[in-house]
């Protein structure tokens, strides 16, 4: 599941001694995240309040018997491909009761972004929380 993923980037960038290679490590995150096509890269699943194109495209689905979230993303940006990255692994293929039971901010507070991150970056991954929160809040509530 998605949080082990999470975890082990947590565990990685306890690795790293400075910003500069945790930085190449999140870039690298999201070289690895799949291309989202651009028939997907909508007004519908961009993002605003980002300084980046970014683009947020959730998948609900039943699964072991519960409504779990799913995302795909992507970005203009590799930082933000990044971070993108690190969304997903801590929250796609939950249920909507776990997506709202998580505190989001709490868990990206153990990277400890907010120490490297510019102010814009920082505003952009703060409107993805949000876009997240009000896409599992929607979905909860239909």
């Amino acid at each position: 599941m998605a949080a082990a993923e999470f975890d082990e980037i947590v565990e990685s960038f306890e690795l790293f001694d400075d910003w500069e290679d945790r930085y190449r490590y999140v870039i690298d995150l999201g070289k690895d995240l799949p291309v989202l096509d651009d028939s997907r890269k909508t007004d519908a699943a961009k993002v605003d309040g980002c300084a980046s194109q970014v683009w947020l495209v959730p998948d609900l689905r039943a699964q072991d018997g519960q409504e779990r979230l799913f995302f795909e993303g992507d970005s203009d940006a590799m930082i933000v491909r990044g971070l993108i990255a690190v969304l997903i692994s801590l929250i796609s293929g939950r249920s909507l009761a776990e997506i709202r039971a998580l505190d989001i901010r709490s868990e990206l507070a153990r990277l400890q972004l907010d120490q490297a991150l510019s102010s814009q970056r920082s505003n952009g991954l703060r409107a993805m929380v949000t876009r997240i929160e009000g896409i599992a809040a929607a979905a909860d509530a239909a």
